[in-house]
């Protein structure tokens, strides 16, 4: 087998990993090119392109980055064209992926893409190009599943790798020892997010909210984990420029450990809080962005949580702070409160644990079978059909 892959980041790249493993377990002689990351040419792939050539979010801020993005998907369909994949599979990125998708499937080459886009969220109208660009949508999330089936679109709900991943039961006192953290304070994980500008918009706010709590409880501690020494060395410099000193432990590269070690986490939106109801801990999150962005935004969304927990539960289980909402003050009460009512601690454990269970699938797996069962479908298909 043959395989055609484009993954657009670094979440991307993860999931590219365990699915080409997942599928060399199937077919031992499968070969895969394309765009991935470290994570991916760890798994036998061939890296056409950098993946970070097409790493770019926001609403405005790719505009810069149009022709080079264009002429990256021109290449890569030439390429795909040319060296025919038995399958192609877009790992989310759908702003570049349905585009590179829609061609491929129009020169009938099978597509899968892995991830569905916020479609569900704002943009439904890009339902019908979706439908015209795949033969196959994975899904991460049931509800995701059940939007395309409303719209007549080939789906699989295969489950999240990150709930196969992390246990169903984590141990605080052993993410304490780990990270040499004293097995009876109470601490608050200030987890800003792993992009730029997620550090930019979030990690001096986290840093003065953490400042506001430790004046009002002394005896509380915190802790953060960043993706990198220059993202490190950013929350550090914001931490010097406050007035006050509230104990801290900067680490690198060890957010699940840092998660598991908390009591209670200040999160941005996005991946992270899925990782911190895994690890069944109480969040608060909060997110800024570029104004134009949040303007545009704003207008475009539909739906009434960015929060993966309040979304996959249908309802409010954990605060949300966004934009000029999201203040030093707000998200010190809020974290201070789980804090105090230990028993909405424990109403969300048992709420996460739930979610958890559902997620957990065997992702990795479930995708490779997915993938195997439409490739086989369609032999069969060609094979009646040239009899």
């Amino acid at each position: 087998m043959n395989i055609g892959m484009v993954a657009g980041e670094t979440s991307g790249d993860l999931l590219g990993a365990g699915l080409l493993a997942a599928l060399h377990k199937l077919e031992p002689h499968l070969t895969a090119s394309g765009v991935g990351g470290s994570a991916m040419l760890r798994n036998d792939f061939t890296r056409l392109y950098d993946m970070e050539r097409l790493a770019v979010m926001g609403l405005v801020e790719p505009l810069c980055r149009l022709p080079e993005l264009f002429k990256i998907r021109q290449a890569l369909l030439h390429y795909f064209t040319t060296h025919r994949p038995d399958v192609f599979i877009g790992i989310d990125s759908p702003d570049f992926n349905l585009g590179l998708e829609l061609k491929l499937r129009q020169a009938n080459i099978p597509v899968v893409h892995y991830v569905s886009p916020s479609v569900w969220a704002w943009r439904k109208k890009r339902i019908s190009k979706i439908a015209k660009a795949v033969d196959l949508i994975l899904t991460l999330f049931p509800f995701e599943a059940d939007f395309y089936r409303k719209y007549h679109v080939p789906v699989k709900f295969v489950g999240h790798p990150l709930a196969d991943l992390i246990p169903l039961q984590s141990n605080k006192s052993e993410a304490r020892g780990i990270l040499g953290l004293d097995s009876a304070a109470t601490y608050i994980a200030l987890l800003p997010g792993s992009r730029r500008n997620e550090i930019k918009y979030l990690g001096e706010l986290f840093i003065l909210t953490a400042e506001k709590i430790f004046k009002a409880r002394p005896t509380l501690r915190f802790l953060t984990s960043a993706v990198n020494a220059e993202q490190a060395q950013e929350m550090q410099a914001f931490y010097k420029k406050i007035t006050s000193r509230f104990p801290i432990d900067f680490y690198i590269g060890k957010s699940h450990e840092v998660m598991a070690a908390a009591d209670v986490v200040l999160v941005a939106s996005g991946t992270a809080t899925l990782e911190t109801l895994l690890f069944k801990r109480p969040m608060v999150i909060a997110y800024r962005m570029a104004q134009l962005t949040y303007q545009i935004a704003r207008h475009l969304v539909k739906i009434p949580y960015i929060g993966l927990p309040n979304l996959l539960a249908n309802q409010l289980l954990v605060p949300e702070f966004i934009q000029e909402n999201a203040q030093p003050e707000q998200l010190a009460f809020a974290l201070l409160d789980f804090i105090d009512h230990p028993e909405k601690m424990a109403v969300l454990e048992r709420k996460f644990l739930e979610i958890h269970q559902q997620l957990r699938c065997n992702a990795n797996e479930q995708a490779a079978l997915a993938i195997q069962t439409l490739l086989r479908s369609r032999f069969q298909r060609n094979q009646t059909t040239s009899l």
